[in-house]
């Protein structure tokens, strides 16, 4: 179910009252674990099976890691079982279509091929599988210290609260699909029995507006203007609508992803839940370190705390700084989709994310609020159309593809197709201003005079200018 659906517009408010009705804990998890099951299962109902196993597999593995009677060798057990059962069933939905064609010989590929290509990619697998090993690591380093929010169960009536605990975790449909990726040790804590008088509505209406503005008027627009961003439509096109297309598929992606983020903790709002912010104005950024700070934020922290820290992170020397690195984008490119284009992607911020390091290791990045210097805007600018460049490699997925979009740019005639730029520049615009604002930290927030007639503006606008409604990006990843 998404969000933009006429079926969403019946199921939240559905939801939102029987979910007050009732003040109790048990009550109000109940509804809203039933309700994510029934959002996540609304198309396809088998993925439920799929959603409800993995819970499943993560609450016996964190009650065993999280027990005082179990061993060294019972808890590494269970660690090490559970992180096979996530990444085995992304592996297995995900990427046995790439594993396949790199181990299968050439005859069994060849007899498997066809059927291994038709596996399915379950919506979400990726967001709700991070937080599976969110849980279950947390859990290792807790033991029987425990995880707040998440207290270990002693009888059979607390042992159903645990597994309602982490069923609500994994699922709360929200960010079930495209996150924030909400890790264990920042939500579980929030569970409590949530009052009508408390809801954030302020809080959530705002989250909500931007998000559906973003995601219906800007996103939604820039990918009809963007359509011609495709092989080989674009190779008739003039030099500077190539250009316009390279950045309104960047101020595209942006708008979708963070559309959906806002729109996610918009909804966590009204049920009285805090998810974190995802983006943070990030094509404001001096560098590609930068970057990943303000893009995607629960991807580029989960990395970092269960991939890049495990791996040694910083810790080993330069050279295996370098390769950690390395490895981790390239596994974060991977984690996007299921082509080779994804893992160059993530190895070309990899390379980046080195060369930063290696070339300002004594310098000290400049303060967001710092004042905009010639270098600032000039840094600013290498790194916005450097990171634009790259989202070539999710548009244009084949190789081939994206190198003649490239000979494009550099051979076709100059000259302009005036409607199409002006299209794409006056659906970019929104997300230019709000960098803009953004580049002052105190211009950010309005004068409170102005801010109902603003949000009333932006609610008009998705009354009367959105465009064709389409998926969220992050869907496919």
């Amino acid at each position: 179910m998404a969000f933009t659906s006429w079926s969403f517009a019946v199921f939240l408010p559905l939801v939102f009252v029987l979910h007050y009705a009732g003040r109790s804990l048990g009550w109000q998890l109940a509804i809203l674990i039933v309700a994510s099951f029934v959002f996540y299962g609304w198309e396809h109902p088998w993925l439920v099976l799929l959603l409800a196993a993995s819970t499943t597999v993560n609450a016996e593995a964190a009650r065993r890691l999280l027990h005082p009677g179990s061993s060294r060798a019972t808890r590494r057990r269970a660690l090490v079982l559970a992180l096979a059962a996530n990444l085995g069933a992304l592996a297995f939905f995900k990427y046995a279509k790439l594993l396949g064609s790199l181990i299968l010989p050439a005859s069994l590929w060849n007899h498997w091929g066809v059927s291994i290509r038709e596996i399915p990619l379950p919506v979400g697998i990726s967001f709700y599988t991070f937080q599976g090993i969110s849980l279950v690591v947390d859990a290792w380093r807790a033991g029987p210290a425990g995880i707040p929010g998440l207290p270990l169960p002693s009888t059979p009536r607390e042992s159903v609260w645990f597994q309602a605990r982490v069923w609500f975790f994994k699922a709360f449909f929200p960010q079930l699909i495209a996150g924030p990726i909400v890790k264990a040790g920042e939500f579980l804590h929030q569970i409590s029995p949530k009052r009508f008088a408390d809801v954030d509505w302020d809080g959530a209406s705002r989250h909500l507006i931007a998000g559906f503005f973003l995601k219906l008027v800007v996103a939604d627009n820039l990918r009809e203007a963007t359509a011609s961003l495709a092989s080989p439509l674009f190779f008739v096109l003039p030099k500077l609508n190539l250009i316009a297309l390279l950045y309104g598929f960047s101020f595209r992606i942006y708008a979708d992803f963070c559309g959906y983020s806002l729109i996610a903790m918009g909804l966590a709002k009204l049920f009285g839940y805090e998810l974190p912010i995802n983006f943070n104005l990030p094509y404001l950024s001096q560098s590609i370190t930068e970057f990943w700070r303000r893009w995607h934020i629960s991807l580029s922290s989960w990395l970092r705390e269960y991939l890049y820290v495990p791996l040694g992170g910083n810790r080993r020397g330069t050279t295996r700084t370098y390769l950690n690195l390395f490895v981790v984008m390239f596994l974060g490119g991977l984690w996007h989709g299921v082509a080779w284009s994804y893992a160059v992607w993530g190895i070309a911020h990899g390379v980046l994310l080195a060369l930063e390091r290696f070339f300002a290791r004594n310098q000290r990045e400049a303060a967001p609020t710092a004042t905009w210097t010639l270098g600032r805007v000039l840094r600013t600018l290498l790194v916005f159309n450097g990171v634009s460049l790259l989202w070539l490699l999710f548009q244009l997925t084949d190789f081939r593809d994206v190198v003649a979009y490239i000979d494009c740019l550099i051979h076709n005639p100059w000259g302009a197709q005036p409607q199409a730029l002006y299209v794409i520049g006056l659906f970019s615009l929104p997300v230019m201003i709000q960098h803009w604002r953004g580049a002052n930290p105190g211009n950010l927030r309005l004068p409170a005079r102005l801010e109902a007639p603003f949000f009333g503006f932006l609610l008009f606008l998705i009354l009367v200018n959105s465009g064709t409604p389409g998926d969220f990006i992050y869907f496919q990843f």
